[in-house]
């Protein structure tokens, strides 16, 4: 059955390629940008679902915009944080509410095998044919609660995130010969220096919203750093034990995974010589 989407922030690039993947499944997909947004009410009018897709700073005063919508119509966000995002909506629209976080960058094919976090927010027997659609991209959904959802970012994205800046900073600061590095790498260093490089290949106002996006972040990496303080410690005393412990501390603590991602980064890396 078709149903009508919109998607506001639509001309954006993670906008473009859901709008792509679902007009391959017969929606009809709507377009609403600032430059347009008096076609809003129109658009609202017929909509089954409307998906917010605008950067993290401007998502709250966007969703404030949503006020208008069709009892049954879906509201949802593709932010990369959720808690927020799902209180505004829930708060702005009396029907179903949903949160979306597509774990993939717009530079994907396709939804295949792509994981997208899913945070229900109200009447989730209602948005039922929503995830089914997307289910029928190819991409694979995952339920999470909102809170769980953003402590879990605080790694996978704020965290990490910082880390490869810093140490972008480190080698921009220490005038680090670039060519000499790619020439002498390992494989496996090679492949490091391409994801520092790759940050930098994109937008930081992007990066910024999702370090900046909660106070958690900060507080996450504030003790990252001063563990790092503890560590280099081992080193100014040539602690060497104290270094080989925590060494087999963390390993324990990965315990079967550790060997589990030996063997997946081992095959990317070989995947990745023959190409």
């Amino acid at each position: 059955m078709q149903k009508n989407v919109v998607i506001i922030g639509g001309e954006g690039k993670l906008a473009r390629l859901f709008n792509r993947e679902l007009s391959k499944l017969g929606m009809s997909v709507f377009s609403l940008d600032k430059n347009d947004w008096h076609k809003a009410d129109e658009l609202f009018a017929q909509a089954d679902a409307v998906i917010v897709a605008v950067p993290i700073h401007l998502t709250l005063d966007v969703i404030a915009r949503c006020h208008q919508l069709p009892v049954e119509c879906i509201l949802a966000d593709l932010t990369s944080i959720k808690s927020s995002p799902l209180r505004a909506m829930l708060d702005i629209h009396s029907g179903p509410v949903l949160g979306l976080h597509p774990m993939f960058g717009p530079d994907v094919s396709d939804f295949s095998h792509q994981t997208i976090a899913v945070c229900d927010g109200r009447e989730p027997d209602k948005t039922l044919w929503f995830k089914q659609l997307l289910k029928n991209t190819g991409a694979e959904l995952y339920t999470i609660s909102a809170s769980e959802h953003d402590e879990s970012m605080t790694f996978i994205q704020a965290l990490r995130h910082f880390s490869t800046f810093a140490y972008g900073v480190h080698l921009q600061q220490e005038q680090a010969d670039l060519s000499s590095l790619i020439k002498l790498s390992s494989p496996i260093y090679r492949l490091e220096l391409a994801m520092v490089g790759r940050l930098f290949a994109q937008d930081p106002e992007l990066y910024a919203d999702i370090i900046f996006s909660s106070k958690s972040n900060i507080s996450m990496i504030k003790r990252y750093h001063q563990r790092l303080g503890e560590l280099i410690s081992l080193l100014e005393n040539k602690d060497k034990a104290g270094f080989i412990n925590q060494f087999s501390d963390v390993g324990d603590w990965f315990g079967d995974d550790a060997q589990r991602f030996l063997k997946e980064s081992s095959a990317m890396l070989d995947s990745t010589q023959k190409s």
